[in-house]
C-alpha cells in the first residue's frame, strides 16, 4: 500500500468538483450529502454481516469516496484537506494509545478501556458522554452512554439491580397507561426502553444488533404466512388471527 489510489481518488473528485466537471457533484453541500453518508455505513454493516469481503471492500470504497467527498468540499471552502482529515486522526489515535507510542505500560484491552476518558479529557473534553452523536439510532445510543458511564463506575453490581430497575418502570408505565397521560406514558416507554438496554449491556448482548436479528426472524416469518396464504388462495386481510397465528406457529417449526 503506497497511497496512490487515494490519491487518485482525491484528483478524480477535484476534477468531478470542478466547473468542467459533474453538475450533480458539484451542487452538493456538507448538508446534502448526510443522507448518502449514513447509507453507506449502514451497506458497509450488511456486507459485514453477510461475511461477503468482495461486497464489503466494495462498500468500503463507498463510504471512502463519502469521506473523500466532504474533504474535497472542505478543500474547496478553504477550510481543509484529506490530508488534514488523516492528520488529525493519527495524533489522535497516536495520542490515545500512550501504551504503544509512549512509555506507558498497560496490557490488556480492559486496562486500555480504563484508561481511554483519561486520554480524552487532557484532550479537553468536560464530559464523558460528548462523542455520542445525538443522530445515533435510539437503541445504539442508549448503549453507548450507558457503556460510557459504566466505565467509571456508575452502573449496577449485577444484572439483578438491572432486571428489578426494568421491572420497576414496567409498573410506572401501568400506572401511566391507566391514568391515560399521553406525556407520562412517552416518558415511562423511554424508560422501559432504556432499561431494556441495560439488561441486554450487562448480558454482554447488544441490543441493537439483537432486534435487528428479531426483525429478520419477524419477516422471514411474516413473509411465509403470506406465501402459505397465496398458496391456499386466501387474502392475507381475511385469513384472520387465529389462521395466521397457526402459520406463524408451522413457520417456526420449519425453523424459520
Amino acid at each position: 500500500m503506497n497511497g496512490k489510489a487515494v490519491g487518485e481518488l482525491v484528483q478524480t473528485m477535484r476534477v468531478l468538483l470542478s466547473p468542467e466537471g459533474c453538475p450533480w457533484d458539484r451542487e452538493q453541500s456538507h448538508e446534502s450529502l448526510k443522507r448518502y453518508l449514513i447509507e453507506e455505513a449502514y451497506e458497509v454493516i450488511e456486507a459485514i454481516d453477510e461475511g461477503d469481503r468482495d461486497k464489503l471492500r466494495e462498500e468500503l470504497g463507498d463510504l471512502l469516496l463519502q469521506v473523500v467527498f466532504h474533504a474535497a468540499l472542505a478543500d474547496q471552502a478553504g477550510y481543509f484537506d484529506l490530508d488534514d482529515v488523516a492528520d488529525t486522526v493519527n495524533q489522535k489515535m497516536v495520542n490515545r494509545h500512550p501504551h504503544v507510542f509512549g512509555k506507558m505500560e498497560i496490557n490488556t484491552s480492559d486496562e486500555v478501556m480504563q484508561n481511554w476518558e483519561g486520554f480524552k479529557r487532557e484532550e479537553g473534553k468536560k464530559s464523558i458522554l460528548e462523542g455520542i452523536p445525538r443522530m445515533l439510532p435510539a437503541l445504539l445510543r442508549a448503549y453507548k452512554l450507558q457503556e460510557k458511564a459504566q466505565r467509571v463506575g456508575f452502573d449496577w453490581n449485577d444484572i439483578s439491580g438491572a432486571l428489578e430497575k426494568l421491572q420497576e418502570e414496567i409498573n410506572e408505565y401501568v400506572v401511566a397507561s391507566e391514568n391515560q397521560d399521553s406525556d407520562q406514558i412517552e416518558d415511562e416507554m423511554g424508560d422501559i426502553l432504556f432499561a431494556v438496554v441495560n439488561v441486554a449491556r450487562m448480558s454482554g448482548v447488544e441490543p441493537e444488533q439483537a432486534l435487528q436479528r428479531c426483525n429478520d426472524k419477524f419477516t422471514r416469518r411474516f413473509q411465509y404466512i403470506e406465501e402459505r396464504l397465496r398458496e391456499e388462495g386466501e387474502a392475507l386481510e381475511e385469513a384472520g388471527l387465529t389462521r395466521m397465528d397457526c402459520l406463524w406457529d408451522e413457520a417456526k417449526r420449519h425453523g424459520l
